[in-house]
C-alpha cells in the first residue's frame, strides 16, 4: 500500500482545498492528513474560524481522507513519515522547496494550487461584504 502524507489547516473547506486532497489520493492508496491544531495555529499566528475538532470532522468526511492526524508543530514531519510509513509527502506548489529535506525519507511532490480561489479569498470577501 502506498501512503501520502500531507499538512494543513483546512479551514473554510473549499473546491481547491478538495482538488488538493484528491489530486493528493491519485498519488497512492492511502492518504493521511496532517491538520494543524489550534495551539499550532496560535504559534503561526494564523486563526481559523472552525477549531480543530469541527475541522477535523470535516475532514474525515471527505472520501479521499483515509486518515487525519494533529499538526503540533513544524518539526514532527519526519516523525510523521516514519510513523506511519510514508511513501509520498505531498503540498501546494507555494511551498515548493521548503520540504527538500524530507526526500531523504520519501518522494516529494509540490502540487499546483487552484487558481481564484483560497481560505484567506473567501475571509476577505466576506469581510468586504459585511462592511459595505
Amino acid at each position: 500500500m502506498k501512503k501520502v502524507l500531507t499538512y494543513g489547516t483546512f479551514d473554510l473547506l473549499h473546491y481547491g482545498h478538495i482538488n488538493l486532497l484528491k489530486r493528493a489520493k491519485e498519488l497512492g492508496d492511502y492518504l493521511i492528513v496532517g491538520l494543524s491544531t489550534d495551539e499550532f495555529n496560535a504559534l503561526k499566528h494564523k486563526e481559523a474560524y472552525h477549531n480543530y475538532d469541527h475541522r477535523k470532522l470535516i475532514l474525515e468526511a471527505v472520501r479521499y481522507v483515509d486518515l487525519v492526524i494533529p499538526e503540533n508543530n513544524w518539526e514532527q514531519k519526519i516523525d510523521d513519515v516514519k510513523k506511519y510509513d510514508v511513501d509520498v509527502f505531498v503540498m501546494g506548489d507555494d511551498w515548493k522547496g521548503k520540504f527538500d529535506f524530507l526526500k531523504d525519507y520519501c518522494e516529494v511532490v509540490y502540487l499546483p494550487r487552484t487558481v481564484g480561489i483560497s481560505t484567506t479569498k473567501i475571509k476577505q470577501d466576506l469581510f468586504s461584504v459585511k462592511n459595505d
